[in-house]
Parts: structure tokens; C-alpha cells; sequence
């Protein structure tokens, strides 16, 4: 007779100890590498400094992150389920870019005030990296970009559309991924007059609300980008 494996979840206190340790590691590795980035840069900050800081070797770190970017990674993550969960919980009745404007306004706002659990000092960090580390920027944009779908799904949901056969939730999300690099350049250019990105995330939606169908030159006046009320 063939023996037979049965495969069975772990659920003795060891396990959960070890669980919670290998937690504890992984948000270690985490505020040693953003530490690290603080002081001395994304660039100049190696893996090899970063698994010394927590006392564990580079291959403990691999463990748990592929690269230096993907701990990066790791707050736009916890950015990104905050506003789909503040994306869902916008009132019915808001048209889907005012939703989604509120929602990610709201939720930058969060992170740059150090509500709801944001350390506003990682935020600071994590915008510095992305206006001087063309890795972290790429990685940021990949990272919208595979986000996208669920933004469409939760659009879609809202709007009682079927994504399969409906583009305008696709539309949608797209220019919400749009929004943030609008913004970010638009920060970087200084053309704003705000040093908040929360703000330029604001006006940026604020001009899709308006509609993107402009007159030419001759028929229009170029608008004055104003810092918006709070």
C-alpha cells in the first residue's frame, strides 16, 4: 500500500514565535535601510550595510526583499491599500475622479502629517529618493503600473460596470496612475509654488476634473496653477 503525505498548517506556539520573528526582521531590515537612506543616499547605501545594521547577513536580507529598491517598495504599498480602502469608502454619489481625487489626496495628506500610522520622516525620504534616484522612480512607476488592475476593479465596482467590456474604468485608473507622475514632475519642476505633494496631487486631479480637451493657442489663456484651499 502507498504511503500518503498530509501536508498540515503550522499552529503551534513555535510557529507563531517564529512568525512573529521573521516580522520583526523584515520591519527591522526596513527602518535600518530607510535610516540608511536618510543619511547617506539611496545610491551609496548597500545591502551589506543595511543587513549590519539589523545584525543579520546579506543572505537573510534576500530572504525577505529582492533588492534595496523593493524596500522602497514596501511603504508605496501601504500608501497604495490605504487608498484603495479610502477609495471605497468615498460617499456613493461622487463622480469617479472626484472620488478618486479625495481619496488619494487624503491619504498623501496622511502620510506627509504622520496620521493614521505614516512616518511622515519615510515619506520626506521616499520623495527625496524619487526626484534623485532614477532606480527608485523606475521602480515606483512599475509599481503603479501593476497596481492598475485592482484601481480598474474598485472604479468598475463602483461605477456597477463590467471592466470587461466597459473602457471607462480603465480610462480612469490609467489617469490616476498618470496623476501621480504628473505630480511629481510638476513638483520637481517647481512649477507649483507648493512644497507639498499632496498639494500638486490636488491640483493635478483638479485639472482632469476640468476636463484635458484644450483650445489652442489663440483661443485660450493659459491658466495660473494656484495652491488650493484647505
Amino acid at each position: 500500500m502507498e504511503a500518503t503525505t498530509v501536508e498540515t498548517s503550522c499552529v503551534t506556539p513555535t510557529c507563531g514565535r517564529r512568525e512573529r520573528k521573521k516580522q520583526r526582521t523584515r520591519e527591522a531590515l526596513i527602518d535600518a535601510a530607510f535610516q540608511l537612506f536618510q543619511e547617506k543616499g539611496f545610491e551609496a547605501t548597500t545591502v551589506e550595510e543595511i543587513a549590519d545594521e539589523v545584525d543579520v547577513s546579506s543572505r537573510t536580507f534576500f530572504r525577505y526583499f529582492a533588492s534595496k529598491e523593493d524596500v522602497v517598495l514596501t511603504f508605496q504599498e501601504e500608501q497604495f491599500t490605504t487608498m484603495l480602502e479610502a477609495l471605497a469608502a468615498r460617499p456613493a454619489s461622487e463622480p469617479v475622479m472626484t472620488a478618486l481625487r479625495n481619496a488619494a489626496v487624503s491619504v498623501l495628506r496622511a502620510c506627509e502629517d504622520g496620521e493614521y500610522g505614516f512616518d511622515p520622516e519615510r515619506f520626506g525620504c521616499l520623495q527625496h529618493m524619487m526626484e534623485n534616484s532614477p532606480a527608485v522612480f523606475g521602480r515606483s512607476l512599475e509599481h503603479g503600473q501593476k497596481k492598475q488592475a485592482e484601481i480598474t476593479r474598485v472604479i468598475a465596482e463602483r461605477m456597477g460596470v463590467d471592466p470587461a467590456v466597459d473602457l471607462r474604468p480603465h480610462v480612469a485608473a490609467g489617469l490616476s496612475n498618470c496623476a501621480f507622475r504628473s505630480a511629481f514632475e510638476v513638483l520637481s519642476s517647481r512649477v507649483s509654488g507648493t512644497g507639498r505633494f499632496s498639494d500638486v496631487l490636488d491640483q493635478v486631479f483638479g485639472v482632469m476634473e476640468d476636463g484635458l480637451n484644450y483650445m489652442p493657442a489663440d483661443q485660450t489663456a493659459t491658466p495660473e496653477m494656484t495652491t488650493p484651499s484647505r
